[in-house]
């Protein structure tokens, strides 16, 4: 699983030489055999290189397997396949750096593994077209894509009880719990107005478990009429928490600026965000402490007062996700397209009826095959697009209201104005990799469209219906079955009845 535990294969070949005297190529027949590669991101900083002085002065004999994998590989590049010059370099797992020597951890496994799968359909698109091109070239048959998928029976089944009861009562089985795609049969009842007063009572009733969570973090009570409005996931600029929060200071703005007839018509919010920041990843955390300081600014607002609130959740973990997920109205999927490998919260929100507001990222491509693009909330530019806007974005026309939010936070309307200047840096011109400035108008767009289907209680309540009806295939079921057909070559076994009970 990514490239943490490649070292495992060095490791195997040392104890089949060293210690059962197997010969070269028996080992490595073994081996290769043995091993297949998950990759779970494009990201540069997940695809690690260790440094060869590193690996020589701890382990000395599996850096010298590494330099003979190594050795071998080149040699069947340069025989079979043709390669020489710049591209047999660019494929060789030791590479040298301003650094020195470095091993290309990731490289290593696909040199080894049978099988290399990404985590989403479009994920193992791109992997095969950028990252690991060059080695598709020569063994497309290692390509696979294996979507991710998550356990119904903890995302819905235990966290959702009474979501699950009405489930079970209306599809007259609980077969659901093992055979996800059942959900389906859920899609003829999404206009049945009878159905969608139950549903929204089951709904109501995870908003006030999420409400009293709330209530004991902050000592606040929220409005159960506003929209649950949730972000969890790790704090990363990819994954831009940082754009989520100027569409929060805009829309503070914006109600502030307003008179009290206008506010009237203001679809309130509660805008729940959560994560962890890596502990050396400075600007994740000052995007932590930037949500924070937003958060107190507008929830001590009295002129705003139940509009709109804003919480950052310390501490985010499996028990809080248990409580925030089946309680949430929205959850936002905004990574920049390309960037996010799967993402498997989407799944989470959607098994629960929480409706999708993002970008065409990720797993977000088949959910929206799935539970249908017109009951999501999608927004942004295109992953093809990426690179081109990039290398143009020094020149943008900046949004006016993109730069007035950002304005607002340089401006120390929030406090802590020194603090945050590294952040508004990371956004400024071409500086901004993630292109938060060019989906920004999109986004808001989006999220207008948001605050005018809540009005609608029907339209809201079909389309979260059919968003947990559309859910089957992302079960962590589906999943493993495919990698045990498709990668682990396993047969499914009967089970044997416990010892001293044999018949």
């Amino acid at each position: 699983n990514d490239t943490h535990p490649t070292l495992g294969i060095p490791e195997l070949m040392r104890i089949l030489m060293d210690e059962n005297r197997l010969g070269w190529t028996q080992s490595w027949d073994i081996t290769t055999k043995v091993f297949s590669f998950t990759n779970h991101t494009v990201l540069p900083e997940a695809l690690e290189q260790w440094p060869v002085s590193l690996v020589e002065k701890l382990l000395p004999r599996h850096m010298q397997i590494i330099y003979d994998i190594n050795w071998r590989f080149l040699q069947e590049l340069q025989q079979n396949h043709g390669i020489s010059g710049d591209k047999l370099g660019n494929m060789s797992i030791i590479v040298d750096t301003e650094y020195g020597k470095m091993v290309r951890m990731a490289y290593l496994a696909l040199v080894a593994s049978h099988t290399v799968n990404g985590v989403a359909a479009m994920h193992s698109k791109l992997i095969k077209e950028t990252i690991f091109k060059d080695f598709n070239a020569i063994w497309p048959e290692k390509f696979q894509n294996k979507t991710n998928g998550v356990t119904q029976r903890r995302w819905l089944a235990q966290c959702n009880p009474p979501l699950a009861k009405l489930i079970t009562d209306t599809l007259g089985t609980e077969a659901w719990v093992t055979h996800l795609d059942l959900l389906q049969g859920l899609r003829e009842h999404a206009e049945d107005e009878e159905f969608q007063q139950k549903w929204a009572g089951v709904k109501k009733e995870a908003k006030v478990k999420l409400a009293n969570m709330i209530k004991d973090l902050s000592g606040d009570e929220v409005n159960m009429e506003a929209i649950f409005d949730v972000q969890v996931k790790r704090i990363h600029e990819y994954k831009r928490q940082f754009m989520n929060i100027l569409s929060v200071v805009l829309r503070y703005d914006r109600i502030k600026s307003m008179s009290p007839e206008e506010r009237k018509d203001v679809v309130p919010r509660v805008v729940i965000i959560g994560g962890k920041a890596a502990p050396g990843y400075d600007l994740a955390k000052r995007i932590i402490k930037l949500i924070s300081a937003v958060s107190e600014t507008v929830n001590k607002d009295s002129e705003v007062g139940d509009l709109l609130k804003v919480y950052f959740v310390p501490d985010y973990n499996v028990s809080l996700a248990e409580v925030i997920i089946p309680g949430s109205d929205l959850n936002q999927q905004i990574s920049t397209a390309g960037t996010e490998a799967s993402g498997t919260s989407n799944m989470k929100f959607a098994m629960n009826g929480s409706l999708i507001i993002g970008t065409m990222d990720g797993a977000n491509v088949e959910i929206a095959e799935e539970i249908g693009e017109e009951n999501m909330f999608i927004f942004g530019v295109d992953a093809k697009e990426v690179p081109e806007l990039r290398e143009q974005r020094e020149y943008l026309q900046v949004d006016p209201q993109f730069q007035h939010a950002v304005n607002m936070i340089k401006n120390g309307h929030f406090g802590w104005n020194d603090y945050f200047n590294p952040l508004i840096d990371s956004v400024t011109g071409g500086r901004d990799w993630y292109l938060l400035a060019n989906d920004f108008n999109s986004y808001l767009q989006a999220q207008e469209r948001v605050d005018s289907e809540w009005r609608d209680k029907k339209v809201w309540l079909k389309k979260s219906i059919l968003s947990t009806a559309g859910s089957g295939k992302f079960s962590s079921d589906r999943t493993i079955h495919e990698y045990a057909e498709d990668i682990w070559k396993v047969e499914p076994q009967p089970p044997s009845p416990p010892e001293g009970r044999r018949e």
